[in-house]
């Protein structure tokens, strides 16, 4: 990857729009984390979407997220199909507000997590950031 290339990753608006998850250097995952935590901290909330190979990987992903930032952890909507039926690519859509996550079969995804902040006391706060490496956390 070029200087210009690796720089022009180092910003969240250089990930918007993209299919997948961009591999990132250590400096850029700081860069990137470095301008993403005082956004997430003007959030009261989030909703997580992970594109992943399965979902055990995507698991893994919203596990890592709900670590990083000390939120309590989600419990799978009982509605939704038990994750060890669900073989191949899935996007979960995990969700803070309600405390579940659901896992669906869903192929021709990239792979990569997004996060959207809300706040309703705040609308302006509120955007998506991502898609983030699986491991970005």
């Amino acid at each position: 990857m070029t200087d210009s290339a690796a720089s022009s990753l180092a910003s969240l608006q250089s990930l918007c729009g993209l299919r997948t998850a961009p591999a990132l250097t250590a400096d850029q995952r700081r860069s990137l984390r470095n301008e993403l935590d005082p956004l997430l901290a003007a959030c009261e909330w989030f909703t997580m979407g992970v594109m992943a190979a399965s979902a055990d990987a995507a698991v893994a992903a919203l596990r890592a997220v709900e670590a990083s930032l000390a939120c309590p952890a989600l419990e799978l909507d009982p509605a939704g199909e038990a994750l060890e039926t669900i073989d191949g690519p899935v996007f979960l859509k995990a969700n803070q507000n309600t405390g579940r996550f659901l896992v669906r079969r869903e192929a021709g995804l990239g792979e990569g997590l997004l996060i959207t902040g809300h706040s309703p006391t705040d609308p302006t706060a509120e955007a998506t950031w991502g898609p983030f490496p699986l491991d970005f956390f």
